[in-house]
């Protein structure tokens, strides 16, 4: 079972518009299940676009700490994860402590656990329109 997750009204916007060019059924399957909320209402500890969120897997066993985002921004962000990969998916909307079953790039599973959000764009008022 899936963890509830909590997604933008901004964020899902512009990932609607993503999906319009790039058809990834595992993003749109997250965003259909995602409770959708104003920006100035996303708890602190949500993973939303554009945080930096410090998280493990399971298998391979690693912590790492990344920044979710747009596949437009990638190249000038050092440690971006884009959202249009496996882990990039699995990390929009959840929240500090949850976890999630999902696959690796070999297709076996991992677990993924959210440890910290330490940034978060609508957190530090940074919210993008």
């Amino acid at each position: 079972m899936k963890p509830n997750i909590t997604v933008s009204t901004l964020d899902i916007e512009r990932l609607e518009a993503l999906l319009d060019t790039d058809h990834n059924q595992a993003l749109l399957e997250e965003l259909e299940r995602a409770k959708v909320v104003e920006p100035e209402e996303i708890p602190s500890d949500v993973v939303t676009m554009r945080s930096q969120v410090r998280f493990e897997i399971e298998n391979p066993p690693q912590q790492l700490c990344m920044t979710l985002a747009y596949p437009k921004d990638m190249a000038e962000l050092p440690d971006g994860i884009s959202i249009l990969t496996p882990i990039g998916t699995a990390l929009l909307g959840l929240k500090v402590g949850d976890s999630i079953d999902w696959p690796r790039p070999d297709g076996q599973l991992t677990t993924l656990r959210i440890l910290e959000v330490t940034y978060q764009p609508e957190r530090a008022g940074e919210i993008f329109r």
